[in-house]
């Protein structure tokens, strides 16, 4: 939600100048003589403009279930005086009068105004849990279909809402400006899988850095590739290529990925061991790892993961990571370094289509609220779990595989827009579906 505040300040400026001209003309012969006096007073106009000026002021919490708006608006006036002439003439004549002369005289005042106008945007975040109005659109609308993608994975934003895209069987990353219809491909070499800096080998996860370098997780090469001011060219910065392993530079299977706030560390899903491992964003091929979660063999115990798909991290609000367990139908959240998690959505081991059940989870969003948006793979839905709640909302899809605008068919990734509308990957309809937030 957005409240823009205008103010318009008008300054005036008022410059008087009167002057006086006399000429005299005297002849000899007999004329005829008149005397002409001209008085021109322009009014000065002066213009009070006062623009609407508007306060909001929004508190919204998150353990709370009240949003409080309050606005002013003062409106405009305008004054205006109209300008006036007058002219008053006065003749005489007589017969015997030997000179003519003339006076003319004029006064005039000028008033010129200059406006400045200042505008303010601020933007407020709504809490979904406390307001129940505040949802989405459950018919989605098709941003890119398969005449683009094959299967689409991971989706991610960035700061001026260009879609950035996995597709997996295409060997791809393609981005989509905003507003645009037509994708452009930015890395990979299309339907050739392979090992080289310029190929992949069933990519998953993406991320875009504030410096516009791209980051992918490269599944089956078992390495991370980044991308440097636009090259088709990897550089590998974690793992080592066509090397799968369980050492702390090893990976075993890549899935999704997430970066701190300062960009400083990357947290991998290492999906085949089981673990979660952070790497410096500018480290390089052959740098060990180091291990933050996981790594105790699959498991559904709180010292265990089982094949960890999706993960955030949002350090500024939380200290916790967030991980879907893919085969665990269970989200964990987990302390970077300890030794332990909890287990905060699903029942672990279990799968299920109710409200508190997951069935092998993929894709997860956190919000500001420290809510979590989950994408329930295998019950083709979309849950919303708010803060310390075991309870989901669907907010996309019903529940059955399907490719009307209202279903989905295995979704993985998830993203929102700055504008907080909702992007999922639906993987086997192959298409991109946005969900209008209302």
């Amino acid at each position: 939600d957005t409240t823009t505040t205008t103010t318009s300040s008008t300054d005036s400026t008022t410059t008087t100048t009167t002057s006086t001209d006399t000429t005299t003309t005297t002849s000899s012969s007999s004329t005829t003589s008149s005397t002409t006096t001209t008085e021109i007073t322009t009014s000065s106009t002066t213009t009070s403009l006062s623009s609407p000026t508007t306060t909001t002021e929004t508190t919204s919490s998150s353990t709370t279930s009240s949003t409080t708006t309050t606005t002013e608006t003062a409106s405009s006036s305008t004054t205006t005086t109209t300008p006036s002439t007058t002219t008053t003439t006065t003749s005489s004549s007589s017969s015997s009068s030997s000179s003519s002369s003339s006076t003319t005289t004029t006064s005039s005042t000028t008033t010129s105004s200059t406006t400045t106008s200042s505008t303010s945007t601020t933007t407020t975040t709504i809490n979904p849990c406390t307001i129940n109005s505040y949802r989405w659109n459950t018919t989605g609308i098709t941003v890119l279909d398969i005449s683009s993608l094959y299967i689409p994975s991971d989706i991610y934003f960035d700061s001026n809402d260009t879609l950035y895209i996995v597709d997996e069987s295409n060997q791809v990353i393609v981005k989509l400006l905003k507003n645009a219809s037509t994708p452009t491909r930015i890395a990979g070499l299309l339907l050739s899988g392979g090992s080289n800096a310029s190929q992949f080998s069933t990519p998953q996860g993406v991320y875009v850095d504030s410096k516009g370098s791209l980051y992918v997780s490269d599944y089956y090469n078992n390495r991370v590739q980044k991308f440097v001011n636009g090259s088709t060219l990897g550089i590998t910065m974690a793992g080592i290529n066509s090397s799968a392993g369980a050492a702390l530079n090893q990976f075993n299977g890549l899935r999704y990925f997430a970066a701190d706030a300062t960009e400083t560390y990357m947290y991998f899903t290492d999906y085949n061991n089981h673990r979660i491992m952070s790497y410096q964003m500018n480290s390089t091929t052959g740098t060990n790892g180091q291990l933050v979660a996981g790594g105790a063999g699959a498991g559904n115990t709180n010292t265990q993961l089982n094949l960890p798909w999706g993960i955030q991290y949002l350090p500024t609000i939380s200290n916790y990571l967030y991980i879907t367990n893919n085969n665990g139908h269970s989200v964990m959240r987990w302390i970077p370094g300890a030794s332990s998690g909890q287990f905060i959505a699903g029942t672990p081991g279990t799968s299920g289509s109710n409200a508190t059940s997951l069935n092998t989870p993929m894709g997860i969003r956190v919000d500001s609220f420290l809510n979590m948006f989950i994408v329930d793979y295998g019950n083709h839905r979309v849950q919303m779990f708010c803060y310390n709640s075991t309870i989901a909302t669907t907010i996309a899809g019903t529940g059955t595989a399907g490719n009307s605008a209202t279903q989905l068919n295995y979704p993985r990734g998830i993203a929102f827009d700055s504008s907080m509308n909702l992007y999922i990957s639906d993987s086997t309809n192959r298409r991109i579906q946005k969900f209008v937030k209302l």
